[in-house]
């Protein structure tokens, strides 16, 4: 939505989060006499009752549509509608943070004029205003920002797709269909850059009028970014070019080849250098919360992955760090399918195993349906990290990884997973007795 439909309208904020804060900011700075309020359910259970006073309202992510009753906008459609430059958007279940800080770090290390919003670094509205036409906004788009989108990048990024937020989505195709968005809206001139390992993200460049490019760490792209013995390959306009050895990548775990691929084709189309793209591929270790080494403690080694929300996240992480001997898992419960973890979990690395609520439950009903009790790890419930990280001191081997990586969202005892992993350095921290 342009700038100039909200002037002389009534606004209302709905979402006191960081990116309705950013709104509220944005749009009193633009319309000082305006009548602009913000209202979010903590507010009660009614906070919503007077939004027919107002014109329109402005969304945050997470808030269900069915719940506006008047015309509505989000700052992702404000954002997408008066920015300036080129914008490098990035989706999918999961790689989403590590693949668009990637491809940040590769611009500004050009020299480029960039930006890194959406939903990781700064709210979008929060740096609108500083856009001009030769800046580069790397956004990385979650379903919940994508719902509602009428607009895409001119670099679209399609990451791995696979469950999630089914708490929030009605059905697992109304979120496979939010995600598409970053793709309907292109034209001719856009890119789009897919993952072809997975079906439905290779599967969705039916969607996009824009140019194809697929990334791939199993076979051969003719048009995109690949992984081949043992080499990044880029594939374009005809054109093979050998990247970088995979073994001079700093990232830890060959799931992050997919989001490597993904950097290195959009930073490729934005221009990039191969020498500034090599450069941040071996120097960039990862993202904090993120297959995060925390500290050995008497040669036990902690490993902090927070932002593992999904089972397939830890499943990777596990693939990443095959001495891990403890896994703390569990936490919010999305209706996710744990049946992969627990078929993983057969084959006995982890022999603890510490399970918070409410997913702990489920976690270990699916292992107890398909690992004998005699090979079953031993298990803790817990609900506090002190105790979580007391076990875990006390049950894994001096040369072993304990490993925090939840495959379930964090709300009920933790904020968020930021909260949630700096809870689990602080009391790693404790240990040092």
């Amino acid at each position: 939505m342009k700038l100039t439909e909200l002037k002389n309208k009534k606004i209302l904020i709905v979402g006191r989060g960081i990116e309705g804060k950013a709104a509220y900011k944005y749009l009193r700075k633009h319309f000082k006499n305006a009548v602009i309020d913000i209202v979010d359910q903590k507010d009660g259970e009614n906070y919503l009752d007077k939004q027919k006073n107002y014109d329109i309202v402005v969304k945050s992510p997470g808030v269900k549509k069915e719940l506006i009753k008047i015309p509505y906008t989000t700052s992702t459609n404000i954002f997408m509608s008066n920015q300036k430059g080129k914008v490098i958007g990035i989706t999918g279940t999961k790689g989403k943070s590590t693949t668009s800080t990637l491809i940040y770090e590769m611009l500004k290390i050009d020299g480029k004029d960039a930006y890194l919003g959406g939903n990781i670094g700064q709210p979008s509205l929060a740096f609108l205003d500083n856009l001009n036409d030769r800046s580069w906004t790397v956004l990385e788009l979650s379903s919940f920002q994508l719902q509602d989108v009428k607009s895409s990048p001119h670099i679209a990024v399609m990451l791995m797709i696979g469950e999630e937020h089914l708490d929030y989505h009605k059905t697992f195709e109304e979120y496979v269909g939010a995600k598409r968005n970053i793709l309907r809206f292109q034209n001719p001139s856009d890119f789009a850059v897919v993952n072809r390992d997975y079906p439905i993200s290779h599967e969705s460049d039916v969607f996009t009028n824009g140019k194809v490019f697929s990334i791939s760490r199993e076979r051969k792209c003719e048009n995109g970014c690949y992984v081949g013995d043992n080499i990044v390959w880029m594939d374009k306009d005809g054109k093979k070019e050998k990247i970088i050895d995979v073994d001079r990548i700093k990232l830890l775990g060959r799931h992050n080849l997919e989001n490597v691929c993904a950097a290195v084709c959009a930073a490729s189309l934005a221009g990039v250098s191969k020498k500034n793209i090599i450069k941040v591929l071996s120097e960039f270790s990862g993202l904090e919360h993120r297959l995060e080494f925390v500290k050995d403690v008497n040669g036990i080694r902690f490993y902090n992955d927070s932002l593992a929300t999904i089972p397939q996240a830890t499943i990777e992480a596990l693939d990443a760090l095959p001495e891990t001997e403890t896994l703390i898992a569990g936490g919010h419960d999305r209706g996710l399918d744990y049946v992969p973890l627990a078929q993983y979990l057969i084959n006995g690395q982890i022999k603890t195993l510490i399970l918070f609520p409410t997913t702990g439950k489920r976690i270990w009903e699916e292992i107890c349906k398909v690992v004998s009790e005699s090979t079953r790890p031993e298990k803790f419930d817990v609900k506090t990290m002190e105790q979580a990280v007391r076990i875990a001191y006390a049950e894994t081997q001096p040369g072993k990884i304990c490993l925090l990586s939840p495959a379930s969202a964090s709300f009920g005892i933790f904020k968020d997973y930021k909260d949630r992993g700096e809870q689990f350095k602080r009391e790693v921290d404790k240990l040092n007795f």
